[in-house]
C-alpha cells in the first residue's frame, strides 16, 4: 500500500465509522511495531510514527551511544560513538539515538496479526463512542426494533447497538415478536469486556414519570413537578403532582383536555390504570388523596412509628382497600406511611373492647382508659411491657412517678389474670381491617407469579365447588 492509499484508508475509515483519525493512526503504528519487533528482535527499542507530510509510517530504532570494542557491541541496542557522530554531530556517550530504519514487509502471518490489531482498535473505539453516546441518554425513553429473544430476555436493535429488555422488566400482559417497535426507559449503561451493555425497562415508575414528561408541556417546562410515583406495572399506578404556579392545576395539566394526555400514557402502558393526585406536605391530607376514590372518615396519626390508622365507613372499606389490597398498597408506597384501614363498626367495637380492657387497671376509669387507648395502647399487657419514657407520652401520665405507678398496677393485673387480658376480645376480623406497608413495589415477574398463583387458587376453588355440587 503506497502513501496516498494509506492516507485515503485512514480518511475513509474515520468517516464511515465515525472514529477519530488519531485512533486509526495509533492502530496502524501498533501493527507496524508488532511486525518490526519480529524482524529486529525482542530487545530492540522501536517506535513508529505516522508522517503527515509523506503519508507514511516512519520506524525508528533507538540505540545507546557507547565506546566499545566491536566484538563486545550489542547491535540491537548499542551503536559505536564513531557511527553516532556521523548521524548526529552532537551525540555523546550515553545518549539514546533514534535511527530511522526500513519498515518490514508484511508477510501473510504478520498481515493477519496487523489486521487483528487494527480491527480491535477500531472495535474498542466504536464501543467507546457508543458508550459515551448512550451514557448521556441514561434516564431517557428510547425506541428500537425487537430482534430476538436470548434466555427469556428481549434484544432490541437501536441501530448502532443492541439493548437488553429483561423479561422481568416487561409488563406482564405484553408479548413482543421480532420486528415489533419497542419503546422503553434506558435504566442503565455498563461498559463491560464485551462492550457497552444497555439495559431497558417498561415496568419502572421512572418510565411512567418520563411518559408524562413527554406528554405534558407543563412538566417539561418545570411548572408542574411529579413528586412521587408508585406502580404495579400492567395493573395500576399512582402519581403525586404539584404545581409551582398557583394558576395551573397540576392534576388537570396531567389529565389534559378530555383526558387526552393521560389516555396517551395509558395506551402506551397497555391499559394500566393511573391515579393522578395532588401532592401535599401535610401527611394526613396527602394520604386522604392517595386513598381516593374512597372517602376517609378519620385518621389517627402515630408519627413515632410513621403509622396511620384510617377509619372508613363500612361501605367504603372495599373501595379504600382496593382489589387484592392494591389501592392501599400503592398509597402506602406513594406516601411512605404504614396504613391500617379499619371500618367504622370495627373501630367502634375495638375502642369499646380496649377501653373495657384498660379499666381493669386499678384507678383507671372510662375517660382515662380512652386517653390511654388514644395514645396507642390496646390492652393491659401493652402497658405493663411499655417503657416509662413512652408511658409519659400518655396525657395525664407525663410525670415519671405517675407513669411508674401505672406500669406497676398493669403488671399486677397481668400477674393475676395471665394472658386473659393480654389482647382485646374478639381479635381482628380480616374483612374489617387491612394493613399496608411502604415496601418496595413488586417487579413484573413477581406480579406475574402472584397472578398465576391466584388463577390456580380460583381454579382449585371452582373444582371443589363443582365436586360438592355433584355429590349433592
Amino acid at each position: 500500500m503506497n502513501a496516498s492509499e494509506l492516507a485515503r484508508v485512514i480518511e475513509s475509515v474515520g468517516k464511515d465509522r465515525g472514529i477519530k483519525k488519531e485512533i486509526i493512526i495509533s492502530a496502524l503504528e501498533q501493527a507496524v511495531l508488532m511486525a518490526a519487533q519480529k524482524k529486529y528482535g525482542p530487545y530492540a527499542v522501536l517506535e513508529a510514527h505516522y508522517n503527515n507530510d509523506s503519508g507514511e509510517i516512519d520506524l525508528f530504532q533507538f540505540k545507546k551511544v557507547v565506546d566499545s570494542e566491536p566484538e563486545m557491541l550489542d547491535d540491537a541496542e548499542e551503536i559505536p560513538v564513531e557511527e553516532a557522530l556521523k548521524l548526529d554531530p552532537e551525540a555523546v556517550i550515553g545518549d539514546e539515538l533514534g535511527i530511522k530504519v526500513e519498515a518490514p514487509d508484511f508477510g501473510r502471518i504478520d498481515a493477519q496479526t496487523a489486521k487483528q490489531v487494527i480491527f480491535q482498535k477500531v472495535r474498542d473505539a466504536e464501543r467507546e463512542i457508543i458508550f459515551n453516546e448512550y451514557i448521556h441518554r441514561k434516564g431517557e425513553i428510547i425506541t428500537g426494533i425487537a430482534r430476538r429473544i436470548e434466555r427469556g430476555n428481549l434484544v432490541i436493535d437501536l441501530g448502532k447497538t443492541d439493548a437488553l429488555l429483561p423479561r422481568s422488566e416487561i409488563i406482564p400482559s405484553e408479548q413482543f415478536r421480532p420486528g415489533d417497535r419497542v419503546q422503553a426507559y434506558l435504566s442503565d449503561v455498563v461498559l463491560s469486556a464485551r462492550g457497552p451493555q444497555l439495559y431497558l425497562t417498561r415496568t419502572s415508575p421512572k418510565y411512567l414519570a418520563k411518559l408524562f414528561e413527554v406528554e405534558v408541556p407543563e412538566i417539561r417546562e418545570g411548572i408542574v413537578e411529579i413528586k412521587l410515583c408508585a406502580r404495579e406495572a400492567g395493573a395500576r399506578s399512582k402519581i403525586a403532582v404539584v404545581s409551582k404556579d398557583r394558576d395551573v392545576d397540576p392534576v388537570g395539566a396531567c389529565v389534559g383536555m378530555k383526558g387526552i394526555r393521560v389516555q396517551n400514557v395509558i395506551q402506551e402502558l397497555k391499559g394500566e390504570k393511573i391515579d393522578i393526585i395532588p401532592w401535599s406536605d401535610n401527611p394526613v391530607i396527602f394520604v386522604r388523596s392517595a386513598l381516593s376514590p374512597a372517602e376517609i372518615s378519620s385518621v389517627r396519626l402515630d408519627e413515632r412509628n410513621k403509622t396511620m390508622e384510617i377509619m372508613v365507613e363500612d361501605d367504603q372499606l372495599s373501595l379504600a382497600i382496593g382489589r387484592k389490597g392494591q389501592n392501599v398498597r400503592l398509597a402506602a408506597q406513594l406516601t411512605g406511611w404504614r396504613l391500617d384501614i379499619i371500618s367504622k363498626s370495627k373501630l367502634q367495637k375495638r375502642t369499646a373492647e380496649a377501653t373495657f380492657n384498660l379499666q381493669h387497671i386499678e384507678g383507671v376509669n372510662e375517660t382515662m382508659a380512652q386517653g390511654i387507648y388514644q395514645a396507642g395502647y390496646l390492652n393491659v399487657r401493652q402497658i405493663a411491657e411499655a417503657s416509662i419514657e413512652n408511658l409519659q407520652k400518655i396525657p395525664g401520665y407525663d410525670n415519671a412517678e405517675n407513669a411508674v405507678r401505672l406500669k406497676e398496677k398493669a403488671a399486677a393485673v397481668v400477674e393475676k389474670a395471665g394472658d386473659i387480658l393480654a389482647v382485646t376480645a374478639g381479635g381482628e376480623d380480616a374483612k374489617s381491617t387491612f394493613t399496608a406497608t411502604p415496601s418496595q413495589p413488586k417487579d413484573a415477574k413477581a406480579l406475574a407469579e402472584e397472578r398465576l398463583r391466584e388463577m390456580m387458587r380460583q381454579a382449585d376453588s371452582s373444582t371443589d365447588k363443582t365436586g360438592e355440587g355433584s355429590r349433592k
